[in-house]
């Protein structure tokens, strides 16, 4: 999987993206463009695009992390009751800071996914059976019940309506002014490029790692924290997008390997040609109206996930 195709895709979506949509702006019209055209660049479809692109690479990448660092390739924040915990957290921040500022709402998102993440690390190390495919179940078991409990306390204080913008990713909404939240992710993915090889050893287990001299468990922490910010930023910022963590890191893999490092870029490229992808097949398919991303991703994330599953046993560690 050559980084310059994937490159290439990215940039060909990215500059269909720009000039799709309702308000009709042609690539000639950027020579001569009038001031309502401008605005709709500069509010609404540039704005769009980057946190498009931020939004398919940080969640394509802390997937990456979840399933080195858990020796399961069927782990991913969809699938570990990370993005469950993280739409509490905001609940939580509805309920008791009516009137928080984003920020704050991403500080106890991140504080609740960090905890169900960690949750989910604990089970995953009492389970006895590992078939990769019994752990992603249990994942999804504990995030349904994460899910009820913010549902029943939703419906108990009157915020379904409100709970219910972060079910499902959207990105219509996204203009300028709502958006910049999600570039707090650009730094923490830098982050984790630099820790890429440690993601590495670690996914190799605790004791090839402390043979290494590596300190597994601050390393599994920093990755697990990476999981978490990420997550929190991009639902509070667009909402949930399923199955995304899940699928591209696999795909990635079975052409580059395990080599986090290696293979790094190449999931990042993918997650975001494939987000991108799928918003403007959700902007095509009822023009001019629009499906939601997270249903474009939901419908054609979950296929893949079935056919991996399936796959399953081609995949165990």
């Amino acid at each position: 999987m050559k980084k310059r195709y994937l490159f290439t895709v990215l940039v060909i979506l990215s500059f269909a993206s720009v000039f799709i949509g309702v308000h009709n702006v042609s690539p000639l019209d950027l020579f001569h463009l009038t001031d309502d055209q401008a605005e709709v660049l500069l509010v609404s479809r540039l704005p769009r695009l980057a946190s498009i692109l931020i939004a398919g690479m940080s969640m394509s990448i802390c997937g990456m992390i979840m399933q080195q660092l858990s020796h399961n390739k069927f782990v991913s924040p969809t699938t570990a009751g990370t993005m469950d915990s993280a739409r509490l957290g905001i609940l939580v921040s509805l309920m008791v800071f009516t009137s928080a500022s984003p920020l704050v709402k991403a500080g106890i998102a991140f504080i609740f996914a960090l905890l169900g993440t960690f949750i989910f690390m604990r089970i995953l190390d009492r389970i006895k059976l590992k078939d990769p495919v019994f752990i992603p179940l249990v994942g999804l078991m504990f995030g349904s019940i994460i899910s009820s409990v913010t549902t029943f306390f939703a419906y108990k204080n009157d915020l379904i309506q409100n709970i219910g913008s972060w079910l499902h990713g959207d990105f219509s909404l996204i203009i300028q002014g709502q958006y910049e939240l999600i570039y707090i992710s650009v730094p923490i993915l830098i982050i984790a490029f630099l820790f890429a090889n440690k993601f590495t050893v670690a996914g190799m287990g605790e004791e090839f790692s402390v043979n290494l001299g590596l300190s597994y468990k601050k390393v599994v922490n920093l990755g697990l924290t990476i999981v978490a910010a990420v997550t929190a930023v991009v639902i509070l910022t667009v909402g949930m997008i399923p199955f995304l963590g899940l699928i591209v890191p696999n795909i990635v893999s079975i052409f580059q390997g395990d080599h986090v490092k290696k293979s790094i870029i190449q999931t990042a490229l993918l997650g975001a040609s494939f987000v991108l992808f799928c918003d403007i097949l959700g902007r095509l398919i009822i023009y001019p109206y629009e499906i939601s991303i997270g249903l474009t991703v939901g419908v054609l994330g979950s296929g893949i996930f079935i056919y991996l599953l399936l796959r399953g046993k081609a995949y165990e560690n």
